[in-house]
């Protein structure tokens, strides 16, 4: 996978404009504050381009497919030219196909119904949740973190060479972690696991918003990433890729829109003929706002460019790390080290500090949102935490002993859409509360950190 190398001086893009940029909220302390929205990695928020096109689609919104109405055949087409939309964003292959999901989540159990039996499957446990979980009715191996990327690929490559040689295998892999933001060595992973004739997939849920994705260039099977994750509104995803799995496999779900021909039989029961294109997953009435949401997200990441929007990026990324580094009780998590690169997911902790407690804090008193917890990635997170599973000890009181180890971990992350402000004020934050401690008292209440009343 390529590497992020834009140049210092290259003209740096102003953050793209997105829904809620001038939303204020209150602070416990007394008066408002705009709030920094740093949790991108869970949901970005939504391109007001994205909102402006979908809104302007209301009014002509109409049943998909089949019907002879002038507002079906609108939706139709906009709902078809999204999918092919979504095929030049991901650089697809002409025989691939795009089938329109809920999620990254969704398409990743889509494509492990449709995987052949007897298939063995390979993922790392490093993975989110969406990608570590869906494979349990498969012959499935886990393997170790790895710590560098060439560790990743000769892992795989010894994992691989030991399978059965003649059934059909399947690599699971993520492109930029959702906890680390390193990027993981994908064209490798793609080339081993093609030398051992199995096939891949990527989950780019974390990569598609940070980083242009080629089906081509990479060389993988399949990918899967998730609308609100792209600057696009909730309740849309996408898997795309090779057909004959997905065509030699059973509907996803049964019904209308699936099936191209159902007829009764004479023992009383129906014989089906399921489509063999994309729909032959999409049973029901598809979500065309969320699909045509996507394709304008696709457009106009397209449009404001990659190599200014990925400089600027990158631009926060040394804005949030240089000044954590220079906070002596704060360490950054990573399994590749200071120098992989990486997109704008840092997670870290905070020592003596309980991180429901700092994460809290920064919401109540600065109006900056992050995230804390093990991000769906639990094996992940306890791997770079070095704890097991444990409890959650109250929000008021420190999670560790300074020395000791920490059992949940801080996500700050951000994109296309976030103001320099907001990361400087995020920094600055940090800062204080390790020096000077919380302003106010929290308490637990239903196992979160929240203000005391």
């Amino acid at each position: 996978m390529s590497v992020f190398t834009a140049a210092a001086d290259q003209t740096v893009c102003t953050p793209l404009p997105v829904l809620g940029r001038d939303v204020t909220v209150p602070l416990v302390t007394g008066g408002e504050v705009t709030y920094a929205a740093l949790d991108y990695a869970a949901s970005a928020p939504a391109l007001q381009r994205v909102w402006d096109d979908v809104a302007a689609y209301a009014p002509y919104y109409g049943s998909v497919h089949r019907g002879a109405g002038y507002l079906s055949q609108l939706s139709t087409d906009l709902f078809e030219n999204a999918r092919r939309t979504v095929a030049e964003f991901l650089d697809c292959r002409p025989a691939d196909q795009v089938v329109f999901t809920r999620s990254t989540t969704d398409s990743l159990n889509l494509l492990a119904r449709a995987i052949p039996a007897g298939c063995q499957v390979f993922v790392f446990e490093t993975e989110h949740h969406a990608s570590l979980l869906p494979w349990q009715d498969a012959q499935v191996t886990y393997l170790d973190a790895p710590r560098t990327p060439r560790q990743a690929v000769e892992t795989l490559e010894r994992a691989l060479a030991d399978r059965d040689p003649y059934g059909p295998a399947l690599v699971c892999v993520t492109g930029a972690s959702n906890v680390t933001g390193e990027l993981w060595p994908v064209r490798e992973l793609a080339a081993a696991a093609h030398a051992h004739g199995a096939r891949i997939v990527l989950d780019a849920a974390q990569l598609a918003p940070h980083h242009p994705v080629s089906v081509t260039d990479l060389d993988v099977d399949w990918v899967a990433f998730s609308g609100h994750k792209l600057y696009a509104p909730f309740g849309s995803g996408v898997l795309a890729g090779r057909a004959d799995w997905l065509q030699a496999a059973e509907p996803y779900l049964a019904g209308g829109g699936a099936s191209r021909k159902v007829t009764r039989r004479q023992d009383g029961g129906v014989a089906v003929e399921w489509h063999e294109t994309a729909a032959r997953h999409e049973a029901g009435s598809p979500n065309v706002i969320g699909a045509y949401a996507i394709a304008s997200a696709c457009k106009a990441l397209t449009e404001a460019g990659w190599d200014s929007l990925v400089a600027r990026e990158q631009h926060l990324v040394r804005t949030v790390r240089e000044g954590l580094a220079e906070v002596p009780e704060v360490r950054i998590l990573s399994l590749f080290g200071d120098d992989a690169p990486r997109v704008g997911v840092i997670s870290f902790v905070v020592e003596g500090w309980n991180s429901s407690h700092f994460a809290a804090a920064l919401s109540a008193e600065y109006g900056i949102g992050v995230r804390d917890g093990l991000f769906c990635a639990h094996p992940l997170v306890r791997t770079l935490l070095g704890s097991d599973p444990q409890t959650q000890g109250e929000c008021g009181a420190p999670e560790a002993a300074p020395g000791e180890r920490s059992l949940n971990a801080i996500r700050v992350s951000f994109g296309a859409g976030t103001p320099d402000e907001h990361v400087e004020r995020f920094v600055d934050a940090v800062r204080e509360l390790v020096a000077e401690g919380a302003k106010w008292q929290y308490r637990t209440e239903d196992g979160r950190c929240v203000p005391a009343v």
